[in-house]
């Protein structure tokens, strides 16, 4: 990579991230009924919801009711430490990901891609999450991992039942299924997924150590670059099941997670429903071109742009540029300056031309 695109490559991690543009599509109460995951309120909110057989408390990580309740308990259970005057639990951290789950399901992320069933589609059954979904799979390590690591470490208390996670019909053996299993194939995920948690229960009322929202999202961004990290080789096969644009989109997103971890920013209701306004809503099909896909908002057609000229950036760089920007972001103040640059840069409605020349 030219020395001369760094920088502006550098700043392109930032854009995408901004409340700001989201903000330009019309303004809409982020904490109002519309700012919750599709469905949120049929949801389980408690581990009594579940059914027990054999001791087991069993959950079907394939339904999105059931994926998405695992969620609900850890936003229930975990509120109590983020403070937010917009509304209860609006705060937590944790929201980025039943949100951006909530994303895949209503953009038909979580439907069977090859079309071999009708699993997850309209005229099958609609709440099925299928195990040929890149997104689906991906996610599972963002969802049933995270909880996991939240029972192991008494998030929850001490349960009367163990934890069973019911296998897919098919790649079994891509997934693991119980705190012991997954500690025995995935040590260092559970550790650091149980580490955010732990601190959690640390800064309890009385706790001699007390409670920092920046501490937190360093621990829960760790757990959740870590949670990719694994499962983005594992699922490699799965994205020949889409179309070219929405397989290159899936590997620029995994892509820009890194950089937007590494600025600690805040996953919480308000900013991820602002972000989450700016990402597709359908799935790019054959002959999606950014910045020409007509039903995309500019906004959108924008980001899909940025998070291409990202990913090439940082793949002709050898993975320099994510370290440059790591360092960069290294300090509380150079990731206040990040989050500043995010702000700033979205605010521009136009997509500068000259940034093509990184994807070309």
């Amino acid at each position: 990579m030219q020395p001369y695109l760094a920088i502006p490559a550098l700043l392109i991690a930032t854009a995408a991230l901004s409340p700001a543009t989201a903000t330009a599509q019309g303004e809409n109460d982020a904490t109002g009924e519309d700012a919750y995951p599709r469905l949120w309120e049929h949801v389980p909110g408690s581990l009594t919801d579940f059914p027990v057989k054999d001791n087991k408390i069993l959950i079907n990580a394939w339904n999105y009711l059931q994926r998405l309740g695992m969620y609900k308990i850890l936003i229930n259970s975990s509120g109590k430490y983020f403070i937010a005057p917009r509304s209860q639990d609006a705060g937590n951290i944790l929201w980025g990901l039943p949100l951006q789950h909530g994303w895949q399901f209503h953009t038909g992320r979580l439907a069977d891609p090859s079309s071999a069933t009708s699993c997850g589609h309209e005229d099958g059954d609609l709440l099925c999450i299928s195990v040929r979904s890149w997104w689906s799979c991906m996610n599972y390590y963002l969802a049933v991992i995270p909880f996991l690591g939240a029972v192991d470490a008494g998030l929850f208390g001490q349960l009367p039942h163990e934890i069973e996670i019911l296998p897919p019909e098919e790649q079994e053996a891509d997934f693991c299924y119980s705190i012991a299993g997954c500690r025995a194939r995935f040590p260092r995920l559970m550790d650091e997924w149980k580490a955010y948690f732990e601190y959690l229960l640390s800064t309890d009322q009385g706790a001699m150590s007390p409670f920092k929202v920046d501490d937190a999202l360093s621990l829960m961004w760790k757990a959740h670059i870590t949670s990719i990290a694994y499962a983005l080789p594992m699922f490699q096969d799965s994205l020949k099941y889409l179309s070219d644009p929405e397989a290159s989109f899936g590997e620029d997103w995994a892509n820009a997670v890194d950089f937007i971890a590494a600025t600690h920013f805040s996953t919480d209701l308000v900013n991820t429903n602002h972000f989450q306004a700016l990402l597709p809503q359908r799935m790019l099909l054959e002959g999606d071109v950014p910045p020409a896909s007509s039903d995309f908002s500019p906004q959108q057609n924008q980001v899909l742009l940025m998070l291409r000229a990202l990913h090439k950036a940082n793949q002709l760089s050898g993975g320099l540029l994510l370290k440059l920007w790591r360092k960069a972001m290294s300090t509380e103040a150079g990731r206040k300056i990040g989050r500043e640059l995010i702000e700033n840069l979205a605010s521009s409605k136009k997509f500068d031309p000259e940034w093509e020349e990184i994807m070309i």
